[in-house]
């Protein structure tokens, strides 16, 4: 997560866009493609959020959750965290962040939520199946050790078609996420599917058929600037966004519709007062054309 400055959380927020939280539209418009196309083609599987913030993501992922299928967030919601290094971090960004603010937000758009892991992010691998995953959205620690084991649970949780989002990966202020996701890249199997502003989406499985589709998908879209590159073997798909706004969404259950503006006031009628200006200032004939004409038009 950026450490940008955001503004405050409505107590109950009423759109996706309320909810505190770095997820441009441009993300919001991948993350619906990604697993929009998941369910076309009949993919199944769990989902998983390793670090949730205020819930913005996850709000947007428990969307496409499917029947039997499974939806894990795991984060240290302010408890201490396991190193020192890890809760100078922790106190530092993440300060105000509790477990019942993300609850709240969640609920203000589902009727249940998530299943929960209080706890750093180390210990999803015991508590999630091999293979039972087919998206992973990683946005936990910007250090680099915890960012790498991340990225190796992620691996092991997926199954072989699914898809990795790592958060961060060029931000200048997490350089641990850059080193561990290119190293992922370059000596760990991942094959990346394309690049936001801050996240690397990859999968371990064949990226071609996907980054196809997605190269299609946003040319031809004007809100969204386009570039393919190479680099080490790899097709690198390069998006970003122009004047993008966020895909629809449904409303929280206490959205309120914006108050209806005031009508205009009608002008005040003047035709008495004309009517008497011209009775008093004007020849008679001159003052019974006045009052008819004021008469045809009120």
């Amino acid at each position: 997560m950026a450490n940008a400055q955001q503004t405050q959380t409505p107590a109950h927020p009423g759109v996706l866009e309320d909810v505190r939280g770095w997820f441009p539209p441009l993300d919001q418009v991948l993350f619906t493609w990604f697993l929009d196309r998941q369910r076309t083609k009949g993919v199944r599987g769990d989902l998983l959020e390793l670090g949730a913030y205020l819930g913005k993501s996850a709000i947007l992922l428990g969307r496409h959750l499917g029947d039997g299928e499974r939806f894990t967030v795991c984060d240290l919601f302010g408890s201490e965290a396991p190193d020192g290094a890890n809760r100078a971090e922790t106190a530092k960004s993440y300060a105000s962040l509790t477990r019942q603010a993300f609850e709240r937000n969640y609920l203000s758009f589902h009727d249940t939520l998530p299943r929960v892991i209080e706890a750093p992010s180390s210990v999803i691998s015991t508590e999630v199946d091999p293979g039972s995953c087919r998206f992973v959205h990683i946005d936990a620690s910007h250090l680099y050790e915890h960012v790498r084991d991340d990225i190796a649970a992620a691996r092991e949780l997926l199954r072989p078609d699914g898809i990795v989002v790592l958060d961060d990966f060029r931000s200048e202020h997490t350089p641990g996420v850059s080193v561990a996701v290119w190293e992922a890249v370059l000596n760990g199997g991942l094959r990346p599917v394309c690049l936001s502003t801050q996240k690397l989406y990859g999968t371990w499985g064949d990226p071609e058929l996907l980054q196809e589709e997605l190269i299609d998908l946003l040319t031809e879209r004007a809100d969204c600037g386009l570039s393919v590159q190479s680099a080490a073997g790899h097709r690198l798909v390069r998006a970003r966004a122009q004047g993008m706004k966020p895909p629809p969404f449904p409303h929280s259950r206490h959205y309120m519709e914006p108050a209806p503006r005031p009508a205009a006031a009608a002008p005040a009628r003047r035709s008495s007062r004309a009517r008497r200006l011209a009775a008093d200032l004007l020849p008679p004939i001159v003052a019974r054309a006045v009052r008819r004409r004021l008469r045809a038009a009120s």
